[in-house]
C-alpha cells in the first residue's frame, strides 16, 4: 500500500477534485488552507505580501492504483501549471 500526498493551490480545488473523481479515485483525506513555500510557485502564506493557500490530499491506495494517481497528477500539472501541483509517494501500512 502507498500513501500519495498531493499539494496544490486551493484556487484549483474544483479542478483537482474533479480530475481525481473522474479517474475513480474518490477516497481521500483533505486538509484545507495549508501554507508553505515551494520551488515552482510563489509562497502561499495567506498574508498580504504572500497571498494564497494550499490544499493537501492524502490518498492511501493499493500499489496497483499508484499509476492512475500519477497519471492524474501529471495531467493536472500539464493542464494547470499555475496550480503548483506537487505529489509524493511513500510506503504505508494500515495498523487499525
Amino acid at each position: 500500500m502507498k500513501m500519495v500526498v498531493v499539494i496544490y493551490g486551493a484556487e484549483s480545488d474544483e479542478d483537482v477534485m474533479a480530475a481525481f473523481k473522474a479517474a475513480g479515485i474518490d477516497r481521500y483525506t483533505k486538509l484545507c488552507e495549508a501554507r508553505g513555500e515551494g520551488q515552482e510557485t510563489q509562497p502561499k502564506l495567506a498574508t498580504h505580501i504572500w497571498p494564497g493557500k494550499n490544499n493537501v490530499l492524502f490518498l492511501a491506495v493499493k500499489d496497483e492504483a499508484v499509476p492512475a494517481v500519477v497519471r492524474v497528477v501529471r495531467e493536472l500539472k500539464s493542464e494547470h501549471p499555475r496550480a503548483g501541483v506537487k505529489a509524493f509517494v511513500a510506503p504505508v501500512e494500515e495498523i487499525a
